[in-house]
């Protein structure tokens, strides 16, 4: 799965062209110093035979991608008038006062005093 998501993101190109990189550098260090192999390596004028192969398979991938022509959607909405028909008859439903059920008995009057004070 993972593969799948590089190949369909094109990180395979990234992954090859570190390759390609790190072999440039290995090879280019035989020569000359680091900073010298380091920019030979970057520079875009001595490119590799994998660098060439990987920028000829990019232009070859962007050739073939599939270009699919935008579409509008358009829906069609049905040409028939739109009627709300009221009940013949409306019952109404006795509401129920919770306050007043929860709370049968009255609070003492007047409020009770504290014992200590």
């Amino acid at each position: 799965m993972i593969l799948a998501m590089i190949v369909a993101t094109g990180s395979h190109w990234a992954l090859l062209q570190s390759v390609a990189w790190t072999r440039m550098v290995a090879d280019n260090l035989r020569t000359g110093s680091l900073a010298e192999a380091l920019e030979k390596t970057f520079d875009g004028r001595h490119p590799c035979c994998l660098c060439k192969a990987i920028a000829a398979g990019k232009k070859s991938e962007k050739k073939h991608a599939v270009t699919m022509p935008s579409q509008k959607l358009e829906f069609a909405f049905p040409q028939e008038d739109f009627v709300l028909i009221t009940p013949s008859s409306c019952e109404t439903v006795p509401s129920l006062n919770l306050i007043v059920v929860s709370f049968p008995h009255k609070p003492p009057t007047p409020p009770p005093r504290d014992l200590l004070g």
